[in-house]
């Protein structure tokens, strides 16, 4: 077959097993120089593992892959390089224990051009002599986008880059890929939330069950479309069973966790808030404003420099994780990868908790874990067709796993921080039901989320943390996003925030069911100049 001058990526019929799961059936992605390009798709539908293909990682069972009308055979992320092709993966591409200077030496980033992208995606203060493992996830994703760019590759591929960034870097992120339309260079962009796609992208490829489903021209109105190839089914009403389960929490309802005055250090300052039982309450703050720490002191991490905390009305003291375990708060962490164990099975990762509560040494009851086990994958409907690895699993699978441990044992009180970050529309709302579920069935959550709308998709109440201190808390009802982004930029009563931030905050997913109304018209008088707090700050 003839490969089309035309256009600039041309992959046909790309194919890929791993052992006997299919990850990619019959994919095609054909992209054409000036356009940004989205690649859309449920979690499990294939997008990684074609794009590790493209950019070398991963070696295809079949397909024909063509730049520039040239067919090409790539075996490694350095032949796609040299063929025009770079990627930005989910994980950062940086190693921890080297700083910021020594891992753009390992692969010959120009420095200059380094420097000028850093400064135009918002980190124009981070020190190059610091270590990536001391930099927040966001500082390293933007700092991996920074070093594609400057490498001026003729294809760039995105994946979820702006899944872990706060409002302010996102903002950046959009602005910079869309100033590079219309040259001879293009862009694949990977996201789930459908604003950023109507945004910058031209064009959307859907791939379902490891297949392309369709092309669609993003216009007005073309979100539901979109979603439907996704899904393979009308999206009406797809939300309708979380939005009936979220009834309100009793007001009465006695007192699961209080935190009283918390900090840490110069980032937590004065952290007060009550989270009843059956309640499911939310978080919102910009990037580095104390909700890291905070969590961190609730799982039993890091020590509070300050305050006092309370379970069940009583004052509890954490110097390990453990302790908080015990003390029934358990952590869902945004990052998969934390808190797997990657090269096990689901069933093994799911048992952790069970096994560990064993009261000494002696045989199992395997009849009665498998027997958990089994209702909490049922429940959380994992898809295990990977059998027994864990890291064969999509992204949405994997963390229903990490819920699942807690499930399967019973759980009190779970920590999410941002828990469904990189996952599809379908998948948040199995999480969002299951929240609610567990909160009818007595257990608090405390949620935090990057994303506003998932507030009154999944909560009861809000509170708002800005400067270490919660200055905000808010109704469900209440907590619309252009509410919860004045609180979170801390705005006067009545103040209107940024245009830009708002088209961003307010996403036109189908997830709610409504269109997005228009965004406020006036910038802020008093709106904060360079919104990056410490996650720009890094000197």
């Amino acid at each position: 077959m003839t490969a089309d001058p035309e256009l600039l990526l041309d992959a046909s019929d790309v194919a890929k097993s791993f052992g006997a799961v299919v990850a990619l059936r019959s994919a095609s992605l054909a992209v054409r120089p000036g356009e940004v390009h989205a690649l859309m798709g449920a979690n499990g539908a294939g997008k990684s593992t074609l794009v590790k293909i493209l950019t070398g990682s991963v070696r295809p069972d079949r397909g024909r892959i063509a730049i520039r009308g040239h067919e090409r055979t790539v075996h490694s992320p350095g032949e796609a390089r040299r063929n025009g092709l770079v990627s930005v993966y989910q994980e950062p591409a940086l190693i921890p224990d080297l700083d910021i200077r020594a891992n753009l030496r390992l692969t010959h980033t120009p420095i200059d051009g380094f420097r000028h992208w850093i400064n135009e995606l918002g980190l124009a203060r981070l020190d190059l002599s610091r270590h990536a493992r001391e930099l927040p996830l966001a500082s390293l994703r933007v700092i991996d986008l920074a070093r594609a760019l400057s490498i001026e590759p003729d294809v760039l591929m995105l994946d979820e880059i702006t899944a872990a960034l706060p409002a302010n870097l996102t903002e950046r992120v959009l602005e910079v890929i869309g100033r590079q339309k219309g040259g001879d260079r293009c862009i694949v962009f990977i996201s789930h939330r459908l604003i950023e796609i109507a945004a910058v992208c031209d064009r959307a490829t859907v791939l379902r069950e490891g297949a392309t489903v369709g092309v669609v021209d993003v216009t007005r109105g073309s979100e539901e479309q979109i979603v439907e190839l996704m899904l393979g089914q009308p999206v009406q009403g797809i939300a309708a069973a979380v939005r009936d389960a979220a009834s309100a929490a009793p007001t009465d309802a006695p007192s699961r966790l209080e935190a009283r005055g918390l900090g840490h250090g110069t980032k937590l300052v004065d952290a007060s808030f009550r989270l009843g039982a059956g309640e499911v309450l939310g978080v919102v703050a910009l990037e580095g404003q104390g909700q890291d720490e905070l969590f961190d002191i609730l799982a039993g991490a890091v020590r509070p420099s300050g305050g006092e905390l309370l379970v069940d009305g009583r004052p509890v003291s954490f110097g390990h994780p453990a302790d908080a375990i015990r003390a029934g708060l358990v952590y869902i962490a945004a990052d998969r990868a934390e808190a797997l164990l990657m090269q096990r099975s689901v069933r093994e990762n799911i048992a952790l908790p069970y096994t560990a509560r064993l009261p000494g040494w002696g045989l199992i009851d395997r009849a009665s874990e498998r027997e958990r086990i089994d209702r909490a994958v049922t429940r959380l409907q994992i898809d295990a067709r990977a059998g027994n690895e864990v890291r064969r699993l999509s992204g949405g699978n994997q963390q229903k796993v990490t819920i699942a441990r807690w499930v399967a044992g019973g759980v009190r009180t779970l920590l999410c921080f941002d828990p469904t970050r990189g996952i599809d529309i379908r998948t948040k709302n199995q999480i969002y039901q299951l929240l609610r579920e567990l909160a009818a069935a007595g257990a608090s959550v405390l949620l935090y989320t990057s994303e506003l709308k998932e507030v009154q998709l999944a909560c009861d109440r809000a509170i708002v943390i800005f400067g270490g201190r919660v200055i905000a808390e808010l109704d469900a009802v209440d907590a619309d996003e252009p509410a919860l982004l004045r609180a979170a930029y801390n705005l006067r009563a009545g103040a209107q925030i940024p245009e830009a931030i708002a088209a961003k905050a307010v996403e036109a997913t189908l997830a709610r069911g409504d269109a997005p109304g228009p965004p406020p018209a006036a910038v802020a008088a008093d709106a904060p100049a360079d919104p990056v707090g410490e996650e720009g700050a890094a000197r």
